[in-house]
Formats: structure tokens, C-alpha cells, sequence
């Protein structure tokens, strides 16, 4: 049980960590799309826009796993008690 908490919350840390980091790229794809550039290329804006969204739904998932894997631990910790 106590090797299974353990797992459980070194997971969601990591997940947590995931999540914020894939949101802060999404982020900055994001602003290299709304930000103009001097030397734009066509299909930088779309690669950007792209990137961004695939980051910033790669972060969503992350976090809803995160909120998943809280409510585990909290289920878990409560049947202890």
C-alpha cells in the first residue's frame, strides 16, 4: 500500500511537471504566432499555430491526470483513516 502511495504521488509529480512545461511552450509558440516577425515565411505561422495546439492539448491531458491521480491518493489516504 505504502509502495503504491509512493508510485502514485512520484507520478503525479511528474505529470504536474509535464503539464507545465508543455504549457509554457504552447505559450510561447502561441506568442511567436501573434507576434510579428520581420522575415515571415507562410507556413511558419500555421507550424506555430499547430505546435501550439498540440502542446497546449498535451498539457490539458497531463493535468486532467494529475487531477486523476490526486483524487486516487486522496481515496487512498482516506481508507487508511
Amino acid at each position: 500500500m505504502e509502495k503504491t502511495l509512493k508510485d502514485l504521488s512520484g507520478r503525479l509529480a511528474d505529470y504536474k511537471r509535464f503539464a507545465i512545461v508543455l504549457l509554457a511552450v504552447g505559450v510561447f509558440f502561441y506568442l511567436g504566432v501573434i507576434i510579428p516577425a520581420v522575415h515571415q515565411v507562410k507556413w511558419h505561422d500555421e507550424a506555430m499555430t499547430i505546435t501550439s495546439a498540440v502542446t497546449l492539448s498535451a498539457s490539458i491531458f497531463f493535468f486532467a491526470k494529475v487531477k486523476k491521480f490526486r483524487k486516487m491518493i486522496s481515496d487512498m489516504t482516506d481508507d487508511d483513516m
